[in-house]
């Protein structure tokens, strides 16, 4: 699918700063697309690959031999999963996923061997914030000398990357969008009755991608038990039955995802502050793989 720059929306700058490159035929071997989530870092990046690699509309990116897509994975059984894989496998995720140090090899192999069709190779490597040491280092190694290629960098900010591979980077930036600009996106989207959940339009802080999984998430979590949580229990038995079927039901990300998703509702319900810093603390723990079916015992009984 061939994606135009009108389809990006709310980023005329870094719209601008591509196209200018393009023109003046000085694309840099690396960019860094930084901003927050959901906003249009991967579009853009499509978009400049299919003009870098001069895509015609009908040829798809998927199978060009000139470029690679990188995302975070799961381990698994010596295998790695994207985020997709895993959720098709049934994988019971208990960290959030990385950009490996065996994904960076995959990298600096690819782009070992001069482009085949275009005149040069483009690499996109997407939350690159969640590289651990080793992998970043191999990546500068590459970033060093990319050869005929172009890396780009996803990530929320310039600081959540090692600063020697910023050093190397053109910084793209990307901003977080007004609300109307995340209604016309939705609505563009088929995702139009995200527009009547003001909790979600709430969620998105400036992301429509970010309003698109927060939807997805809650479509996710039992309706009874979101029901349940509506409120924080009103006793200690509900609260430890609570705590037992968030635990049984729902693997980290989504305890983690819910977490977020009970400050926003418990806030705009009734301003309850000391829910909010409970649940807080409760990020903290879970993050820090405390027992969950605990974590939420303590978190939910303590209201009483």
């Amino acid at each position: 699918m061939k994606i135009e720059s009108s389809d990006i929306i709310g980023q005329p700058q870094a719209i601008a700063l591509l196209e200018a490159a393009i023109a003046k035929e000085r694309i840099a071997p690396a960019y860094l697309f930084s901003g927050p989530e959901g906003v249009g870092r991967a579009l853009t990046a499509r978009w400049f690959a299919r003009l870098v690699l001069s895509l015609p509309e009908t040829r798809s990116l998927a199978n060009h031999p000139d470029f690679l897509w990188v995302e975070p994975t799961y381990q698994h059984k010596g295998q790695l999963l994207t985020e997709k894989a895993a959720e098709a496998e049934g994988l019971k995720r208990k960290s959030p996923p990385q950009i490996r140090l065996e994904q960076v090899r995959d990298i600096a192999q690819f782009l070992s061997r001069p482009p085949l069709q275009a005149s040069r190779s483009l690499v996109v490597v997407e939350r690159s914030q969640t590289m651990a040491e080793g992998a970043a280092n191999a990546l500068l190694k590459t970033l060093e000398e990319p050869g005929r290629a172009t890396i780009i960098l996803i990530a929320p900010s310039a600081e959540s990357l090692l600063p020697t591979l910023v050093s190397r980077c053109q910084k793209i930036p990307f901003y977080r969008l007004s609300m109307a600009q995340i209604k016309q996106i939705l609505q563009q989207t088929g995702n139009e009755i995200i527009c009547d959940r003001p909790e979600i339009l709430s969620m998105s802080q400036g992301s429509p991608g970010n309003a698109i999984v927060a939807w997805e998430q809650l479509q996710a979590i039992p309706e009874t038990l979101l029901s349940q949580l509506s409120s924080p229990p009103t006793s200690l038995r509900q609260a430890l039955t609570l705590a037992k079927e968030i635990a049984r039901e729902l693997d980290s990300p989504q305890q983690l995802w819910l977490i977020d998703y009970l400050q926003q509702i418990y806030w705009q319900n009734n301003r309850d502050r000391d829910a909010i810093d409970r649940l807080e603390r409760a990020r903290k723990y879970l993050r820090r793989f405390v027992q969950p079916r605990l974590v939420w015992e303590v978190t939910l009984a303590s209201g009483q």
